[in-house]
């Protein structure tokens, strides 16, 4: 009975947050210590450390370690099976990390329900110090290697790539390279994954044009490797208090003081580049934890900035412009958070790439080491998923791959793998490649990356015999296709290839899938992008090049019908409804300007009917703009008719469908200033006398509603015509499910 008093006690204490008393009942009863105090299964242990009260978590760990079994009081696991390290690493937390491990290093290897150690954790949440904390406990790579992996075959180097947390993926692939060829059970490997991201690439990013102006200005840093855990994490806390140490309304001027000391590295770091071009030596004094693949050799680019345009000995000047820019930004107070949120898509695309090039010159030759005729079977197509096989104990076991079915047995009690799971490595075994997924993806650095290393990889094909050139047109890719185009890579048999159904490259294009692929609004506008890209398509190469029937003798053009039928109807409503709306504006504003450009202002002059105030400029500026207004608002009234009375066949969404509202929209909005200024001309002789210039400010305000009015045209006006003009449409970014 007392021991049952003193854990309500300790669970009313834990959870009001009187933690002295905590502390007070874990002296004077260690029994405790093993204590689960709510439902969840938790101790107080795992309470404090779920509050991140550090002071008490330390408290709390010496006194356990004080008793004679304490790993017993930190191995408690509650529901979920996670114990107090679990919880501290899923935090990030390093001071209570190296607390509790302090006490017990091998608390690392307990693992929670499903498989995961506490090193897992960390890198599922992103927490790259704990991490490297944990794994600084480490005894061995081998062990190392044995905390980063879960049950189902999902490592630490999964988890970082699948929440974009490229700063640690790069620390992995650094300390544990061999996980990059390590798959799932579904057969899914690192490169996978970062080829499914097209948002975590700049050629899956689309920019506005101010903020692809920002962006450009932006100097990210890449990534180093961190070989020394101490050094990473007093950067981190120093970084963390100078974060708290000032006023959230101080932000902006220490951002500013921030650009201020990026502007002094910049001026000074290339001196002290010769300076090290100079010695040879100094380089490695000064920075030990940089290794030579931490800077990427790209086409003469510094540090992968995007400084190719430029001579080396203008890298200096560069870097001054566009911090000078984003400083004079951020003092005229153009959006210090825009700037911010900018600034982190840069980083994560900067840091993808090294991520990527990492990941390929890891993998390459495991998975290309053949004679050129063909891939050789690869980590991705072998018939074993997984390499190892967890017990039910947690432990590790190895499984052996023979081509003998009678010999494939489990290394450990030479068991048979079981018929449904050779079935299951099979379906695997047909899973596309990296490449063809970044394809599919529209991730074109990868692409590029992957057919510089290994031309053969243009010869991949997924379970559908669809190789690259197939997937980027099937799926709308136009940057890949005309990254394929410019390779001339094996063209004549990469571009002549068909799939299984005997579609060509052209039959694909021809098709419309489920989704809306164009960055674009409105039906259509949508289906003037599809003719372009078929079109694209087209003429990109030989008409030879393309078979003229599939396996169910159809055209391209026949697929194209067929598949469009119902974009059509819904482009046709689309510019009935805006050819409506729009022609009744123009008939109104055709009204006005009719009646306006008849009336002279002041009269005319009896004796020889000439205006009275022809001599004033304000008269002119009626006389032409009244006149201007009326023929535009005619001519738009006209096209919006003429888009009425389409009969918005195929070939008319390309270019004259189009562009009849383009001319259309031109008009109307000319005609609406046209009347606007023969307005305030005509209304100037009236006013002018009694308020002078202050008349100038009562016409703003008098026009502000029909200009609003032609505001909210102008997007569509301006979609109009971008996509008139350009020649190959823009895909809109989805990540592809892998």
């Amino acid at each position: 009975m007392e021991a049952i008093s003193e854990e309500k006690e300790l669970f009313k204490c834990a959870m009001k947050g009187e933690w002295n008393t905590v502390i007070r009942i874990y002296k004077n009863n260690p029994s405790v210590h093993v204590a689960k105090i709510i439902r969840s299964g938790d101790t107080a242990l795992h309470i404090a450390v779920s509050n991140v009260q550090e002071d008490i978590v330390e408290q709390l760990v010496e006194l356990i370690s004080a008793q004679s079994e304490c790993r017993k009081a930190l191995e408690i696991r509650n529901e979920h099976g996670n114990t107090p390290l679990h919880a501290a690493a899923s935090l990030g937390n390093v001071r209570m990390c190296q607390c509790i491990l302090r006490v017990d290093s091998s608390l690392l290897e307990i693992r929670n329900n499903v498989g995961e150690t506490p090193q897992f954790m960390a890198a599922l949440y992103g927490k790259k110090e704990a991490f490297l904390c944990l794994n600084s406990y480490c005894q061995s790579q081998e062990e190392g290697y044995s905390y980063c992996r879960r049950k189902d075959g999902e490592n630490v180097l999964h988890c970082a790539i699948s929440g974009d947390y490229f700063d640690l993926a790069f620390q992995i692939i650094y300390l544990y390279e061999d996980l990059v060829n390590y798959v799932n059970e579904n057969g899914i490997s690192a490169l996978h994954l970062l080829a499914s991201n097209p948002t975590a690439f700049r050629s899956g990013s689309h920019l506005g044009r101010c903020s692809h102006l920002i962006y450009n200005c932006i100097i990210v840093e890449p990534l180093k490797v961190e070989t020394s855990f101490k050094q990473s994490s007093s950067k981190g806390q120093s970084k963390e208090k100078m974060r708290i140490s000032y006023p959230g309304n101080y932000q902006t001027c220490m951002h500013l003081f921030h650009l201020l000391k990026q502007l002094v590295q910049v001026v000074t770091k290339r001196s002290s580049r010769k300076t090290n071009q100079g010695g040879g030596s100094d380089e490695n004094i000064e920075a030990p934890n940089v290794t030579s693949e931490t800077v990427p050799k790209e086409d003469g680019r510094r540090h992968g900035d995007g400084h190719q345009f430029f001579p080396s000995n203008y890298v200096t000047l560069v870097d001054f412009v566009k911090l000078l820019s984003k400083a004079m930004m951020v003092i005229l107070g153009l959006g210090s958070r825009r700037i911010r949120k900018l600034r982190e898509k840069k980083q994560k695309h900067t840091w993808a790439v090294q991520v990527m090039n990492q990941l390929l010159q890891h993998v390459s030759i495991y998975q290309y080491e053949d004679n050129g005729c063909r891939p050789q079977l690869s980590l991705y197509d072998a018939d074993e998923i997984k390499p190892y096989e967890f017990t039910e104990d947690g432990d590790i076991k190895m499984l052996i791959d023979d081509s003998d079915p009678a010999k494939q047995r489990d290394q450990s009690k030479g068991k048979t793998l079981e018929a449904g799971e050779k079935k299951k490595t099979k379906e695997v075994a047909k899973r596309e490649t990296p490449i063809l997924i970044a394809a599919k993806s529209g991730i074109t650095e990868m692409v590029d990356q992957i057919l510089q290393r290994f031309p053969v990889a243009i010869h991949e094909m997924n379970s559908e015999n669809k190789n690259i050139v197939l997937l980027a047109v099937e799926n709308r890719q136009p940057h890949v296709y005309q990254l394929l185009l410019k390779k001339n890579i094996m063209k004549d048999s990469v571009f002549r290839a068909v799939d299984e159904k005997g579609n060509s490259a052209l039959h694909l294009a021809a098709m419309l899938g489920d989704h809306k692929p164009w960055l674009i609004p409105g039906a259509a506008l949508q289906m003037q992008w599809e003719i372009k890209w078929y079109e694209f398509v087209k003429h990109s190469m030989p008409i030879h090049f393309f078979a003229r029937y599939n396996k169910e003798n159809k055209t391209p053009k026949d697929i194209f019908t067929d598949t469009h039928k119902q974009l059509v109807d819904k482009g046709g409503e689309w510019l009935t409804n805006t050819s409506e709306s729009c022609s009744v504006v123009a008939a109104l504003i055709a009204t006005v300007a009719f009646a306006t450009s008849t009336t002279v202002p002041g009269g005319v002059k009896s004796e020889s009917g000439k205006p009275t105030l022809e001599n004033h400029p304000a008269f002119d500026v009626f006389a032409i703009s009244s006149l201007i207004a009326l023929c535009f608002s005619v001519t738009a009234v006209v096209m919006f008719l003429s888009i009425l009375t389409s009969r918005y066949q195929e070939r008319d969404f390309g270019i004259d469908l189009p562009r009849k509202l383009l001319l259309g929209l031109t008009s109307l909005f000319v005609s609406i200033a046209s009347v606007l200024v023969s307005f305030c001309a005509g209304h100037f002789f009236i006013l002018k006398d009694k308020l002078k210039y202050a008349a100038f400010p009562v016409y703003a305000v008098t026009c502000l509603p029909v200009t609003l009015f032609a505001i909210a045209q102008f997007p569509l006006y301006l979609d109009l015509a971008w996509a008139l003009f350009k020649k190959v449409p823009q895909r809109s970014y989805e990540a592809i499910p892998v």
